[in-house]
């Protein structure tokens, strides 16, 4: 009897930790809502997150290194976007938004170019304690100076919630056609994996103690 309600017990653990993550799937542009998964290349590990700082699924998740069966949509330079969850992201930590420029057709790349960052949610502190963007939707705008292409469009989730534990990346990619732009060459850019160290103060910050300031960890985001 023991060994079948620790059994159950085990079962129940493992469904609370999977109830408690989250994957961006679903991609609006301008005042249009698509489908699930319509435009954001579709991952193979339900709503696990990416553990391994030098595993490719950094770029655009388990099962995301090809596009060949992702719709690349149009956008034009300036437009604002949107990533929504399946379900409100649940841990704290950063949210990230990072674009890297095909050389050719979006669903042909791997994401194994140049990436830049494009904005960063991290903590606001006020009266001794830090707020997260904790939410189910994220928006912002394509960069109006950016060269026309397509574009591998990237939001990151960094979960931090766990100290002492491995810090947890939630990702997923959107194929766009960059439409309108200028010819500005965005920078600082960085590799996918390789942006990330594990010596780095935002990757090991303990969110529990003494937290007084975040430094997200990535390159400074690019502005135009």
């Amino acid at each position: 009897m023991k060994s079948v309600l620790g059994l159950v017990a085990a079962l129940s653990l493992g469904v609370a930790e999977v109830s408690g993550h989250y994957i961006f799937q679903q991609l609006g542009v301008a005042s249009t809502k698509f489908s699930v998964f319509e435009h954001i290349r579709k991952n193979s590990n339900y709503n696990s997150p990416v553990t391994s700082l030098t595993s490719n699924d950094l770029r655009c998740n388990a099962g995301g290194e090809s596009g060949a069966n992702t719709v690349t949509v149009d956008v034009k330079a300036g437009d604002a976007f949107s990533f929504k969850t399946d379900t409100a992201v649940y841990h704290q930590g950063p949210i990230s938004l990072y674009m890297s420029k095909a050389p050719g057709a979006a669903s042909d790349y791997d994401g194994s170019g140049d990436w830049f960052k494009i904005y960063d949610w991290g903590p606001t502190f006020s009266g001794g304690q830090a707020t997260w963007a904790m939410r189910s939707e994220y928006s912002y705008n394509i960069p109006k100076c950016i060269k026309d292409g397509e574009y591998l469009l990237r939001i990151q989730s960094l979960a931090i919630h766990n100290p002492g534990g491995v810090p947890q990346f939630y990702v997923s990619c959107a194929q766009v056609n960059v439409t309108g732009g200028g010819n500005a060459t965005p920078g600082p850019t960085v590799k996918i994996p390789g942006a990330f160290k594990a010596t780095d103060p935002g990757y090991t910050a303990n969110i529990y103690n003494n937290f007084k300031s975040y430094t997200v960890p990535g390159p400074a985001p690019f502005s135009c």
